[in-house]
C-alpha cells in the first residue's frame, strides 16, 4: 500500500475491520437462524405426522376409508398455514385417501421398489418437505408375539414458502444492521482524517514554500498530540534554514570573489600555455624539418661514400686496402641504418607512417627475412630456424615490408645478444574466421637475457636494457620502439618474456586478410609423395623442423644426427646439413658427402651462409646441390623436384610459332606498366592492343571485338570504372570479360570492382602466374597444344650487399618481368628516365610553385613505374605520399617525404648502372 495516501490508508483501515466483522457475525447469526427456521417445521412436522399414523391404525385395517378421510383432513384444515397435502397409502404402495386432490401423488409416495419406511422419514424437494410414517399394526393377541407391522404409511407435504420468508426477513435485518455499522465507522473515519490529514496538508504546503525559498513562513495554532510535535519540528527546521541560508549567501558572496580572482589568474595562465602550445608546436615542426633536412643531408654524402666504396671494391686492391673498404662500408651502412631508424621514429611519432595492404605470399617473406639475417647469426656460430604453422594460408593481404621490418629488429636483436646456440623463429595459427586471420609471431634467443629491473625500459626512446650495452653492441634504442609503434599501428600487440642469462622470447601478434589470388606459382610437389628421404642434421631444434616441413609434402622421411648413425637402407634423398657452429674441414665434409652417396641417389648439402665457398668443392665432388641455411621452402621443393625454377601452372604458354588466336586490349596510363604487361601478353596471344587512358579504350571498344580487356583503374581523363559502364553499353563489348588492375588491395577493394561491372581483378605488380591464372579462367587456352618454355637466362650476379636490396632489388625486378633480363633492364632504364620530370616537380613543389594536384599526379605515375622495376623503398615512399596528397595534405606536410624521395631516387640511379651495363 505504498502507493496510497494517508487519507486512504486511514479509511481503509477504520471502515474494513467493521465491514468484515459486521458481514461475518451476520452471516453467522442467519444461518443459524436459517437452519432453526427448518428444524422447527420439521418438528412441528413430525408432531403431526406421527399421532395421525397411530390414529389411522384402525381405519386402514378396516378398510374405512370415510374415518381416516375425516381424520386426516380435520389435521389438515387445523395446519393449513404450513401443510399442503396429507395422504395415506396401504401396504401395496396404492392411495388409501387422501386429504384433498394432489396433481402429483407419486412425490408423496415411495418410488417402486422400494420398501415400506419403517420409521419417520423426512426430505426435501423443491420448496416442499416430504415427511412419510408408517402405520404400524400391533400384534397383541398373538402369543408370544408382540411384533409392529406397517399396514402402510402417511405422507405430508409441508409448504417451505413461510419458512423462507422468515429466512429471507432475517437477512436483510442483518444486512441493515452492517450497513449501518459501516455508516458509523465512515463517519468516525471521516472525522479522524480531518484531524490529522488536514494539519498534515497544511505541514506539506509549508514545507514546499520553504522548499521555494520561503523560509520566513511558519505552522501557526495548536494541534492534536503528535501532531503538534511535528509542527514545532517544522518550525525548527525552518528557522535553521533561515540561518543556515544567511551563512551560505555570505560564504557565496566571498567564494565569487575569491573565483574572480582565480579566473583573471587562469585567463592569464591560457594565454601562457597558448603561447606554449604553439611553441611546442613550431619546436615540432622544426625538429620534423630538422630531422628531414639532416637526414637529407647525411644521407647525401653517405651514398657517395658507399657508392665509391663498391666502385674501388671492383678494382684490384691489396688485402688491407680491401680491408679497409669493407670497413668504410659497414661502418657507412651502419650509420645509415640509425638515421632511418632516427628518421621512422620521427614519422611514427607524428602519425605521418602510412602502411600498404597488398597481396603477398606469406612464405616467401618468412624466407626472405631469414635470408637477410642469416649470415649475421651463422657469422657468430649460431643455428637460426624458421617454423611456420601448416594451416597459415599461403597468400595474405597486409604490408610485407614492415612486417619484416619488425621481424628484422626482432631477429637482429636476438643475433646481437646471444653468443652461443639458437635462434628460433616461429609463427602459429592463432584464429581464423572467415577471411581474417590472428597470427602469433616469436622469436626466441639463448641469449644474455634480461632482469626483472631492466625490462621496464625495453619500450622507452632511446633506452636500452643497460647502459653498458650501447658500448658493447651499439645501437640507437630505437629498434624496439619503432617496432611496438608499427606493431601496434598493425592493429597488434607485442610482449616479451625473459630471465637473465638464460634468454628472451619477443612475440608479436597481427591480424591478415587472406586472399585466393594468385601471389606465387605452385609447384607439383606429387612427383615427391613416396619417395625416401634422410635427414643428416645435428641441431635437434632444425632437424625436427625439416622432418615435419617435408612429412607433409608426403616424403617417407628418416632423420641422424650424424653420418655414422646412417642405416644401411637405400634412400632416394638425402639433405646432409652442417651446423654453424661446428663447422668440420672440407676433407670431412667430403667424406660426410661420401658416407650418403653410398645410400642416397641425390645429395642435397645444406651450409651456412658464411662457409657457401665450400659449395664449389663439394658439387666437384658430387652432390646434386647446395643450399644456404636456414633451407627456404620453395627453393628445397624445386631442387628436390631437380628444376631450377618453380613448376609451371597446368596452363600451356604458347611460343612466339604457336600464340593463342585470341584479341587482347590492355588499357593503362603508365608507361612502363603498359609495356610490361603487353610483352607478357605478346608471348601469349597473336594481338595485342594498347591504350594510354579510358578515352581511348572506349574508342577502340567501339571499333572492334576483344576477347578479353585488361583496364586499369586510376587514369586520367577517364578512370577504369567508367570507361568499363561504357564499353559494356557498347554493341560489340558486352560480353567482353574486362579485369581490374590496381595496385589498391584493400579490404573489399575486390568486391567494389566486381560490383561496379568488372569480372575479374589483378593487383600490381603483375606476376606472370598471375596472368596466367586470369588468362586460363577467362579464355580457352586448353585447347592448345603444350609448348615447352624456353629456358629463362641467369640473372647477373648482385654486386651490392643485402643493405641495398632495400633501394634496387634485381632478383625482384627479374621476377616482375617474367625473369626476362632484357625486359627488366628495360623497366628500370624506362624507370630511370622518368626521375627527372618527377625531381623537377618536387623542386617546384618545395619552392612553393607547384599545385597540389600536379604533384599528386607526378608521384601517382612514379607509383606506377615502381611496381615492375624491383625497387621496394621507393615504391613505398610513393605509396605514402600517394596517399597523403590524396588524403588532402599539403605540402609542407609532406616535405620530409619528398626530401627522402629524392634521396631515395639518388640511391637507385646510383645503383642501376650495375645492373644495366652489359659487361656486368
Amino acid at each position: 500500500m505504498t502507493k496510497y495516501g494517508l487519507r486512504t490508508r486511514v479509511s481503509v483501515l477504520t471502515i474494513a475491520p467493521t465491514l468484515i466483522v459486521g458481514l461475518l457475525l451476520s452471516a453467522f447469526f442467519t444461518s443459524t437462524r436459517y437452519q432453526d427456521l427448518e428444524q422447527q417445521l420439521t418438528i412441528t412436522g413430525s408432531a403431526i405426522i406421527e399421532p395421525l399414523a397411530i390414529a389411522s391404525e384402525v381405519g386402514l385395517k378396516n378398510d374405512s376409508r370415510e374415518n381416516v378421510r375425516r381424520l386426516i383432513g380435520f389435521a389438515h384444515r387445523q395446519h393449513s398455514q404450513f401443510v399442503r397435502s396429507i395422504a395415506v397409502f396401504d401396504r401395496h404402495n396404492e392411495l388409501f385417501v387422501t386429504s384433498n386432490y394432489h396433481r402429483d401423488l407419486a412425490m408423496l409416495s415411495v418410488n417402486n421398489g422400494q420398501p415400506i419406511p419403517t420409521q419417520l422419514q423426512v426430505s426435501q424437494q423443491q420448496e416442499t418437505l416430504i415427511l412419510r410414517a408408517p402405520i404400524l399394526e400391533i400384534g397383541r393377541f398373538t402369543p408370544g408375539l408382540n411384533v409392529e407391522r406397517p399396514l402402510g404409511y402417511i405422507a405430508m407435504e409441508l409448504d417451505l414458502s413461510s419458512v423462507r420468508l422468515k429466512q429471507y426477513q432475517e437477512m436483510i435485518t442483518a444486512l441493515v444492521m452492517v450497513a449501518l455499522g459501516v455508516i458509523l465507522s465512515c463517519f468516525f473515519a471521516y472525522r479522524l482524517i480531518s484531524d490529522v490529514t488536514h494539519p498534515i496538508a497544511n505541514m506539506v504546503s509549508l514545507v514546499d514554500r520553504i522548499r521555494r525559498g520561503h523560509l520566513d513562513v511558519r505552522i501557526e495554532g495548536e494541534l492534536l498530540g503528535e501532531l503538534d510535535t511535528l509542527k514545532n519540528g517544522i518550525n525548527a527546521m525552518a528557522i535553521s534554514l533561515s540561518e543556515y541560508h544567511l551563512e551560505m549567501q555570505q560564504s557565496i558572496d566571498q567564494a565569487t570573489c575569491d573565483l574572480r580572482e582565480t579566473l583573471e589568474q587562469l585567463e592569464i595562465q591560457n594565454v601562457e600555455l597558448d603561447i606554449a602550445k604553439k611553441n611546442a608546436q613550431e619546436a615540432a615542426r622544426v625538429k620534423s624539418e630538422f630531422l628531414a633536412n639532416m637526414s637529407h643531408e647525411l644521407r647525401t654524402p653517405l651514398n657517395g661514400v658507399i657508392g665509391f666504396t663498391r666502385q674501388m671494391l671492383k678494382t684490384e686492391l691489396s688485402s688491407s686496402q680491401r680491408d679497409y673498404l669493407l670497413t668504410i662500408e659497414k661502418s657507412a651502412n651502419n650509420l645509415l641504418t640509425i638515421i632511418n631508424d632516427i628518421l621512422d621514429f620521427s614519422k611514427l611519432e607524428a602519425g605521418k607512417l602510412l602502411l600498404e595492404n597488398i597481396p603477398f605470399d606469406f612464405q616467401d617473406m618468412l624466407d626472405e627475412v631469414m635470408r637477410l639475417l642469416a649470415p649475421m647469426a651463422h657469422e657468430k656460430g649460431l643455428e637460426l630456424t624458421l617454423r611456420a604453422d601448416a594451416r597459415i594460408p599461403a597468400g595474405a593481404v597486409g604490408d610485407p615490408l614492415r612486417i619484416q621490418q619488425v621481424l628484422i629488429n626482432l631477429i637482429g636483436n636476438a643475433a646481437k645478444f646471444t653468443e652461443r646456440g639458437n635462434i628460433d623463429v616461429s609463427v602459429d595459427l592463432k584464429q581464423l574466421h572467415d577471411e581474417t586471420m590472428e597470427l602469433q609471431f616469436m622469436v626466441k634467443d639463448t641469449g644474455i637475457g634480461i632482469s626483472e629491473r631492466q625490462q621496464a625500459q625495453l619500450f622507452q626512446a632511446f633506452r636500452q636494457a643497460d647502459a653498458s650495452i650501447s658500448r658493447r653492441y651499439g645501437g640507437t634504442g630505437l629498434g624496439l620502439v619503432i617496432t611496438q609503434k608499427l606493431v601496434q599501428q598493425m592493429g597488434g600487440d607485442i610482449g616479451f618474456t625473459s630471465r637473465l642469462h638464460q634468454g628472451s622470447s619477443f612475440w608479436f601478434t597481427l591480424k591478415l586478410t587472406q586472399t585466393d589470388l594468385p601471389v606465387s606459382q605452385p609447384i607439383d610437389i606429387e612427383p615427391l609423395v613416396g619417395r625416401d628421404l634422410v635427414i643428416v642434421e645435428p641441431n635437434p631444434r632444425t632437424r625436427e623442423i625439416l622432418r615435419h616441413r617435408l612429412g607433409q609434402v608426403g616424403l617417407n622421411i628418416d632423420t641422424v644426427a650424424d653420418v655414422e648413425m646412417l642405416s644401411d637402407h637405400a634412400y632416394t634423398f638425402a639433405l646432409l646439413c652442417f651446423d654453424a657452429g661446428k663447422m668440420p674441414e672440407i676433407e670431412s665434409m667430403k667424406q660426410a658427402v661420401l658416407a650418403c652417396e653410398q645410400r642416397a641417389n641425390s645429395v642435397i648439402v645444406c651450409l651456412p651462409t658464411t662457409e657457401l665457398e665450400a659449395s664449389e668443392h663439394l658439387l666437384k665432388a658430387g652432390v646434386s646441390a647446395c643450399i644456404a641455411k636456414p633451407i627456404p621452402q620453395r627453393k628445397l621443393l624445386e631442387t628436390l623436384l631437380g628444376s631450377p625454377e618453380p613448376t609451371p601452372l597446368p596452363l600451356p604458354k604458347p611460343s612466339s610459332h604457336q600464340k593463342a588466336p585470341y584479341t587482347v586490349m590492355t588499357v593503362d596510363d603508365n608507361p612502363a606498366n603498359l609495356k610490361l604487361i603487353t610483352a607478357l601478353l605478346a608471348e601469349r596471344v597473336e594481338k595485342v592492343v594498347t591504350a594510354e587512358n579510358g578515352v581511348k579504350a572506349l574508342a577502340l571498344a567501339h571499333q572492334q571485338a576483344f576477347d578479353i580487356i585488361l583496364m586499369d583503374i586510376q587514369m586520367p581523363e577517364m578512370d577504369g570504372v567508367t570507361a568499363c559502364q561504357e564499353i559494356r553499353k557498347a554493341g560489340m563489348n558486352q560480353q567482353t570479360p574486362i579485369v581490374a588492375v590496381t595496385a589498391h588491395a584493400m579490404p573489399g577493394e575486390r568486391e567494389r570492382l566486381l560490383e561496379a561491372g568488372m569480372d575479374d581483378y589483378l593487383t600490381k605488380p603483375i606476376e606472370e602466374a598471375m596472368l596466367e591464372s586470369t588468362l586460363a579462367r577467362w579464355l580457352r587456352f586448353d585447347e592448345l597444344s603444350a609448348v615447352t618454355v624456353s629456358d629463362v637466362e641467369p640473372a647477373p650476379k648482385a654486386v651490392c650487399t643485402d643493405q641495398s636490396a632495400s633501394h634496387l632489388d634485381w632478383q625482384r625486378a627479374l621476377s616482375q618481368a617474367a625473369g626476362k633480363e632484357d625486359l627488366a633492364k628495360e623497366m628500370l632504364e624506362m624507370l630511370i628516365a622518368s626521375f627527372a620530370g618527377v625531381k623537377t616537380i618536387m623542386e617546384h613543389a618545395l619552392a612553393g610553385t607547384c599545385s597540389t594536384e600536379d604533384l599528386w599526379q607526378a608521384i601517382h605515375k612514379l607509383h606506377g613505374s615502381c611496381a615492375y622495376s624491383g625497387v621496394p623503398q621507393l615504391k613505398a615512399l610513393c605509396h605514402e605520399l600517394e596517399t597523403q596528397l590524396k588524403a588532402g595534405a599539403d605540402i609542407d606536410t609532406v616535405e620530409p617525404e619528398l626530401l627522402e624521395l629524392q634521396d631515395e631516387i639518388a640511391h637507385i640511379e646510383q645503383l642501376a648502372p650495375l645492373y644495366l651495363n652489359d659487361d656486368t
